[in-house]
């Protein structure tokens, strides 16, 4: 879509909201994070149809944030000093890879090389178009346009697990892995094109933004201990591993009741569809209420629905709990970039999304492993209410954040 024009009268519509560089990063983000959502849910389902153990599992789940982990923070630095235009093409290049890999050699051992470089194309990507989307958006549309980015994700989300659902009952999980491949390969001419022909990403593609020397030194201790910054970064990283745990045991909980893979994918699907409804009222509720309120809000039903997970036995019953959960994380994704990019240090912006990517990605790391080890030994009743024990404790923080006031 990017070698549209996009000032003919069929986008007219789209351009009361969205600028164009704005619509062109949604839309490599949109198919970039398919690649990502549909070998997620693959490489689980493969797994499982190998007779990996849930501990495997854990850990090739594990090998998506990684990597991620440990260079979001350079990969943030690298986009403040000189644009992204090379990062978002290179990623994209990794994200085929690591998706054809599994395609054209089989086996459980294949998985772990595919996983890291899924997971390290999508974690730069990701930071460049927050960054952007919020460089290039005022004060007044910035928590809009972080909405639309989050719709595209929404999209993305429901797409990539619904597809390669039916795909692995109706083909082979080679396919599905092939099908995330072509959606990277979108990603990657979008970005080509998008770049090089149509007007590029608003002066963001090429253009050198280096931040003061002195910045760049700072530890990025720094952004994580500021008192504001430091409360971001909590609530965010606990509604983020509400988001990241989901899409890791319920394929397994799903499998183990029965359900087929195009049942487990239209669960995943379900939840998606509500984060997209949330992210499309997003700009009419955050006229009504503040940030820390939809938080607030957002962990008070994610903390209840992982209660209530163990409980739902039946697809519908699951369906209805999981697009609950998808209301309160969906809700969550732009009003924390909003506040992050609010709060960052000047110059610092993009350096700040890495941080965050960065824990992120830790907990992805730390609670597969750690969940995948407790629901072999004591079950997953224990691992959805222990869950839930963790977002209700971020509760108090984010509630005192209502009025205003600084806790520091």
């Amino acid at each position: 879509m990017f070698f549209l024009d996009l000032s003919c009268p069929c986008l007219d519509c789209l351009s009361v909201f969205l600028s164009p560089p704005v619509f062109k990063l949604i839309l490599l983000s949109l198919t970039a994070h398919m690649a990502l959502a549909g070998a997620r849910i693959t490489t689980s389902l493969y797994a499982l149809s190998l007779h990996a153990s849930e501990f495997t599992i854990g850990s090739l789940i594990a090998l998506f944030s990684l990597f991620p982990m440990l260079f979001a923070v350079a990969a943030g630095r690298m986009v403040d000093r000189s644009g992204i235009t090379r990062p978002l093409i290179g990623s994209a290049l990794g994200i085929i890879i690591g998706c054809a890999l599994p395609a054209l050699f089989g086996g459980l051992a294949i998985l772990y090389l595919a996983t890291m470089l899924i997971g390290t194309g999508f974690m730069v990507i990701q930071v460049a178009a927050q960054h952007t989307v919020g460089a290039l958006s005022s004060n007044e549309n910035r928590a809009s346009n972080y909405s639309w980015l989050a719709l595209g994700f929404s999209v993305s989300g429901f797409c990539g697990p619904v597809l390669a659902g039916f795909l692995i009952d109706h083909a082979s999980h080679r396919l599905s892995f092939a099908a995330s491949a072509v959606s990277g390969m979108a990603a990657l001419v979008l970005g080509v094109i998008g770049a090089r022909y149509a007007g590029g990403f608003g002066g963001h593609g090429d253009k050198a933004r280096v931040p003061a020397r002195s910045n760049m030194a700072n530890s990025m201790l720094d952004l994580v201990f500021a008192g504001e910054m430091r409360r971001i970064y909590i609530v965010g990283t606990l509604l983020s591993s509400a988001w990241d745990l989901f899409t890791f045991v319920l394929p397994i909980h799903a499998t183990r009741l029965g359900f087929s893979a195009s049942t487990i994918g239209l669960i995943l699907g379900c939840f998606s569809a509500a984060t997209f409804a949330v992210r499309l009222a997003m700009p009419w509720i955050s006229r009504r209420h503040g940030e820390w309120q939809v938080l607030t809000g957002a962990l008070l039903l994610a903390a209840a629905c992982y209660a209530l997970f163990p409980f739902m036995g039946r697809p519908l019953s699951l369906m209805a709990v999981s697009a609950m959960l998808g209301l309160a994380v969906g809700s969550s994704q732009p009003n924390m970039l909003a506040l992050l990019h609010q709060h960052a240090p000047a110059g610092r912006a993009a350096e700040a999304v890495g941080v965050r990517v960065m824990i992120g990605n830790a907990c992805q790391v730390l609670l597969p492993l750690a969940f995948g080890g407790a629901g072999a030994a004591l079950g997953l009743k224990a691992v959805f209410w222990s869950m839930s024990v963790m977002i209700g404790a971020g509760v108090p923080l984010a509630s005192r954040r209502i009025d205003g006031s600084h806790i520091d």
